[in-house]
């Protein structure tokens, strides 16, 4: 019996190629890529120890056949890049993008053909791969019920694993949990673990455009599948014609602190798509923000309204005393009255209160020098704000904003949205229809050349690159929890999240409250679980290229010696280095600011927290400039300082030092240090 040439050809391929593998360029890292079983596979491998053991790969569609078993390897290329790439504003300027590539195709014959391609890049800190779906016939319209992506996780018994819950009510909105990984069950990424041979891992993804978010299900003990969030009608990704996926992101490090200093999000993203970005500026801000989450004014109109005339010129003068570039000011606009959480129907996003005169604002600002921030709470109605955003947008044009805050709020899955017959339907931050909407904000407001900080946003995957005024966003349980949480965010939550979610980009996590004891000191109430010391920290150590200093001005004036920190330190940096730290344990960051307006370029600051352990962490220097000293300005717990009832106790010296040097900080229970290394 003569066999069909094309099966032929398939059947030699796949003997031929039955496995391909791809090394990074340090050959630490090594996938493998197979068709063992007539079925798509890979692994991964770490200096020589198994990371990934054998996972699966493939889709499941509501109308075509499934991409999984009968698929074989029918072609391999490979490639490699070494270049570099500027940032117009970030943790570095410079990003190098070092990295191996293949691509396998795998076909299957008829009667159910099929092709796709597997596009694999291997750095020296991790992986990324994604799938890339061709023009082929029967694929015109195509809806994903499933990736059958899984990630198996090698040496997982005795796995330690950080990890938020997935599609629940809160978002991304949660304390982290630290478990053996078992007892991972649905969860967000970045998820993050330290597998039993010691390697720290954490999978992500980049690049998330139209198409539903991955959050991984533990089905399996130790192996994750990717699990895509679905519309409303259960689908999981609808698409036309050919496709690409989102990479899936595979950090992989010896410590904790190479996770954090690896560049695979960026780089697996497009490069900028704006063109000319300089109208994007990073900065520092005060705001009407605070006083509302400690109940001394409100978002809506009436006695206590926060967001008047009067108050807000009171701000900008402070601002322009102080150094800051512009006030945030929420609640100027009509609809914030009543439970303003259910509002999303009714807000209007030109019409401000009567008490606030946008126009007289937006001249005094002008005459100060500081500019009004926008914002924009949808309260989850998602079609009311798109009807109105461009003119709101023109609105903040003609008012001197260049950037906006927006919101979200809304329960995870009541998402309101008006289809086109008219009738509402509920979806997820996260799926496709809101990775699409997302975005539709962004880019149209790079047309009126305004800059997005995205609260209750989609997860950060580095798009940033591709669209830069995006320019930071919320996604984690930020400040405002420490006002109203119960519980607050505890003391491991910034150790927590510099290993978690700030692996996926910034976030306005709004740092800086200087009164800790609005409610009484203790661990029995609601208050920022830290001393004044690691508020001042996490300036250096929470990156985004804006940076609130969220406290009412006159708890700044309070303490005039340590808000000197915060009017020095600048957001927008010429490098970066994680130096050292454990999850959820203490982190040190060392970075250096980029030469940008007042900042001459020269000066280092570095930021360190802990978590409820008091620790002494020894610091050698050699990150600075080797021919130059330095002024160092330490701000550092005193000695009897302790988060619970002596949080205030501040110790702040100067010393001259090197690149030579060392530098012991001691640490107070949820302390930090703060130190800004002025160049002589």
């Amino acid at each position: 019996m003569r066999l069909p040439l094309l099966l032929v050809a398939l059947l030699a391929s796949s003997a031929f190629a039955k496995e391909a593998t791809l090394k990074s360029p340090d050959q630490k890292i090594k996938i493998t890529i197979s068709d063992q079983s007539s079925s798509p596979h890979y692994s991964i491998s770490f200096n020589g120890k198994p990371v990934i053991e054998q996972s699966r790969l493939g889709f499941r569609f509501k109308s075509q056949a499934p991409f999984d078993d009968g698929f074989v390897i029918s072609e391999v290329t490979r490639s490699q890049t070494d270049s570099q790439w500027q940032q117009p504003w970030g943790e570095r300027q410079t990003v190098v993008d070092k990295h191996n590539e293949i691509a396998v195709t795998f076909n299957k014959p008829a009667p159910h053909a099929g092709t796709y391609t597997v596009r694999f890049k291997a750095f020296d800190s991790g992986v990324g791969f994604r799938y890339e779906v061709p023009k082929q016939a029967g694929f015109e319209q195509t809806e994903i019920t499933k990736e059958l992506t899984e990630f198996a996780i090698a040496a997982k018994d005795k796995t330690t694993a950080w990890w938020i819950p997935a599609r629940g009510w809160n978002r991304y909105e949660y304390v982290y949990n630290t478990t053996d990984l078992q007892d991972a069950a649905l969860v967000h990424t970045p998820f993050t673990f330290k597998n039993g041979n010691g390697v720290h891992v954490s999978i992500h993804e980049a690049a998330l455009v139209d198409y539903a978010g991955m959050v991984l299900n533990q089905r399996r003990p130790g192996t994750f599948s990717a699990d895509l969030t679905p519309w409303s009608d259960g689908i999981a990704v609808k698409k036309r014609g050919a496709f690409n996926t989102p990479w899936r992101t595979i950090q992989i490090g010896e410590r904790a602190i190479d996770l954090v200093n690896s560049d695979i999000i960026l780089n697996l993203n497009e490069p900028n798509k704006l063109g000319d970005v300089s109208w994007v500026k990073p900065g520092k801000y005060v705001g009407i923000w605070w006083g509302m989450h400690i109940n001394e004014t409100t978002w809506g109109s009436g006695e206590k309204h926060g967001a008047t005339t009067k108050n807000t010129k009171y701000y900008m003068d402070f601002a322009a005393e102080y150094g800051f570039d512009g006030v945030l000011v929420e609640g100027w606009n009509t609809g914030w009255d009543g439970d303003w959480f259910y509002n999303g129907d009714v807000f209007s996003f030109t019409q401000p209160y009567d008490d606030f005169d946008i126009a007289a604002l937006t001249q005094y600002g002008k005459e100060k020098g500081v500019q009004l921030i926008g914002h924009h709470e949808t309260s989850g109605n998602v079609s009311n704000y798109r009807d109105q955003m461009e003119d709101a947008f023109a609105l903040y044009e003609k008012s001197n904003v260049s950037q906006i805050k927006t919101g979200y709020v809304a329960d995870g899955g009541n998402i309101k949205r008006i289809d086109e017959n008219g009738i509402a339907r509920f979806e997820w931050h996260d799926g496709q229809f809101m990775v699409n909407e997302y975005l539709h904000n962004i880019k149209l407001a790079a047309k009126y050349k305004l800059s997005i900080n995205t609260h209750e946003p989609i997860k950060d995957t580095g798009l940033r690159r591709t669209y830069p005024n995006w320019i930071a966003r919320e996604g984690a349980r930020g400040q405002e929890f420490n006002a109203w949480g119960t519980p607050p965010n505890p003391p491991e939550h910034i150790p927590m999240l510099a290993f978690t979610r700030m692996l996926a980009g910034p976030m306005d996590f709004t740092p800086g409250i200087f009164d800790m004891s609005f409610n009484g000191l203790g661990d029995e109430t609601n208050r920022p679980q830290t001393t004044l010391a690691k508020q001042l920290a996490l300036y250096v150590v929470m990156y985004s290229p804006i940076q609130m200093a969220a406290d009412l001005p006159r708890n700044y004036l309070a303490k005039p010696d340590a808000f000197q920190f915060i009017q020095d330190v600048p957001t927008d940096w010429q490098q970066s280095i994680a130096l050292d730290g454990e999850v959820g344990d203490f982190i040190v960051f060392a970075r250096k600011e980029r030469k940008r307006d007042n900042y001459s370029g020269n000066d280092w600051y570095l930021g360190a927290v802990t978590d409820e352990n008091a620790r002494t962490i020894e610091v050698k220097l050699d990150f600075l400039d080797k021919d130059k000293q330095f002024e160092a300005q330490i701000y550092q717990d005193g000695k009897n300082a302790e988060w619970k009832n002596n949080p205030y106790d501040l110790s702040i010296e100067k010393r001259t030092v090197t690149a030579n040097d060392k530098l012991t900080l001691k640490l107070a229970t949820s302390g930090g240090t703060a130190i800004r290394f002025k160049a002589l």
